[in-house]
C-alpha cells in the first residue's frame, strides 16, 4: 500500500480489539516516530498498554472503546507547533495505516492528566492519536468540494487538482475543513482559517497535498 492508497483507505476508528502491537509492526512504527522527531524537533511518544487516558467520561462521550495505545503529540511551545504536529502526526497516521493499524485524532475527549508521556519544560502535549487494531475500518467522512477548499487564478492544473483531491480526504481534529489552498503563478499559498486546532488541520492537509500533487510545501 503506497501513501495515496493509505489516504484513501484510512478513516477514523474509535473502537479497538485486544490485539497487541508488537514485532515488526511495532519496530517500524517506532522507526517512523523517531524519524519524524529527528526531522521536526518534536517529542512525539508512543504509549503502549496504557488505558487510563481513555477511561474517563470524556472518552466515553467521544465514543472511544478499548483504547489501550496512543501516540502523544508533543513539542516545544512556538508558533510552528500546531502546523508541525498536524504534518508529522499525519505522516505517522498514514504509516500506521500501511502497517494495518487504525487511528483517530483526539483533541479533547481524553484525560490529559493521565497521559503517561513525558512532557519536558517548555513543551506542550497538544493532542494524541488513539492507536490499535480497529474493530472495523471506519467510515468515510464528508468533505467540502475542491472549489470551497481552494482558489485558483485561471484553469486548475492537473497536479494541483490531484493535490486537492488528497486534501479532501484529510482528517480534521474538530471535523472541520477551514483551510484554503491558493495557487498563484505556480506558487501554492495556504491559510488555516480561524478556530480551534485549524493550524493542526492545515498541517495534516499540507502533507496530503504533497502526496497527491508531488509538490513539496514549506512548513
Amino acid at each position: 500500500m503506497d501513501l495515496l492508497e493509505a489516504i484513501k483507505a484510512r478513516h477514523s476508528v474509535r473502537s479497538y480489539t485486544d490485539k497487541k502491537i508488537e514485532g515488526e509492526t511495532l519496530d517500524q512504527l517506532l522507526k517512523t516516530i523517531d524519524e519524524c522527531n529527528s526531522k521536526s524537533g518534536l517529542n512525539i511518544q508512543l504509549c503502549l498498554n496504557e488505558p487510563d487516558a481513555f477511561s474517563s467520561f470524556m472518552a466515553k462521550y467521544g465514543n472511544f472503546k478499548n483504547v489501550k495505545n496512543y501516540i502523544a503529540l508533543i513539542g516545544k511551545k512556538d508558533s510552528q507547533l500546531e502546523d508541525k504536529i498536524g504534518y508529522y502526526g499525519e505522516m505517522i497516521v498514514l504509516n500506521a495505516q500501511q502497517l494495518g493499524l487504525n487511528t483517530c485524532w483526539v483533541a479533547m475527549t481524553y484525560d490529559k492528566k493521565k497521559c503517561t508521556a513525558n512532557v519536558n519544560a517548555g513543551e506542550k502535549l497538544l493532542m494524541v492519536l488513539s492507536l490499535g487494531y480497529g474493530e472495523n475500518g471506519g467510515v468515510l467522512h464528508k468533505s467540502k468540494p475542491i472549489e470551497k477548499l481552494s482558489s485558483v487564478k485561471g484553469e486548475m492544473p492537473d497536479w494541483f487538482k490531484k493535490g486537492m483531491e488528497a486534501v479532501q480526504l484529510a482528517p480534521t481534529a474538530m471535523n472541520q475543513q477551514k483551510f484554503l489552498f491558493e495557487l498563484r503563478d505556480d506558487t501554492v499559498k495556504t491559510n488555516a482559517g480561524s478556530g480551534f486546532y485549524t493550524k493542526v488541520d492545515l498541517g495534516i492537509a499540507k502533507y496530503h497535498f504533497e502526496i497527491g500533487s508531488g509538490h513539496n510545501l514549506v512548513l
